[in-house]
């Protein structure tokens, strides 16, 4: 019992975190000798930049075809968008769905399903808060293209937000992904768009809260129409 309520609080930590911790660390020690009220603000700062950096274990849907969500978040946009030029996937608008990760989300991302990762491209830009539409244009940005067994491919991007600076991708063209597995991160607050294949219809609702990973995003077996949902 007290190991499962400690493993709700202690989480793992990507690799990228510790260094980000540790300065934290340090400065809230200097804080605490020239001021205590300081170094406590400090120490809730370095709380946070822990959990920012945290990289959970998630449980992924086992049945083939289902889709996942590639981050934690809310979903801040469902609609046709042609996927940016760069990542070669035509110009025929296809299903978009943008998951907004705040400061206080999960920044680790997911594959949303297994497959070879076919392209990789970087393209520069400004750093728009990431809930606007236009970010997907305008931000910085890095796109993943993901083949699958048939032959289908599907887009993931991960477009840096108002105060992200750093997009990390961990894999190389070339690669096979199983569908949840981790494949970068984005620094500090940002979004992931999926671009489905064409007539799939994406199986969550706006503002829905998604878990990178687990929480299923659409399901490539399915004729069911877009799902709609209401806040209650």
């Amino acid at each position: 019992m007290a190991a499962d309520m400690l493993s709700t609080v202690v989480k793992p930590i990507h690799r990228e975190g510790y260094k980000f911790i540790s300065i934290f660390a340090a400065v809230t020690l200097v804080l605490f000798v020239v001021w205590q009220p300081l170094g406590w603000v400090g120490l809730g700062l370095t709380v946070w930049c822990y959990y920012f950096f945290r990289d959970p274990v998630r449980h992924v849907p086992a049945r083939d075809g289902l889709l996942v969500s590639p981050a934690d978040g809310v979903i801040s946009l469902i609609e046709p968008a042609v996927p940016p030029a760069e990542l070669e996937m035509g110009d025929a608008a296809l299903m978009r769905v943008s998951v907004f990760m705040n400061v206080f989300n999960c920044h680790v991302n997911r594959a949303p399903i297994g497959g070879r990762v076919t392209r990789i491209a970087y393209r520069p830009g400004k750093f728009l808060n990431a809930s606007l539409d236009k970010a997907s244009v305008d931000n910085e940005r890095n796109g993943l293209v993901l083949q699958m067994a048939d032959g289908r491919k599907i887009g993931v991007v991960q477009i840096a937000g108002l105060v992200a600076r750093r997009i990390l991708c961990e894999v190389q063209e070339g690669d096979d992904l199983a569908t949840g597995a981790r494949f970068g991160m984005i620094r500090f607050g940002s979004r992931v768009d999926v671009y489905l294949p064409e007539g799939v219809a994406p199986m969550v609702a706006l503002g829905q809260v998604m878990i990178s990973g687990e929480t299923v995003l659409a399901d490539l077996t399915s004729t069911e129409p877009r799902r709609m949902a209401e806040a209650i």
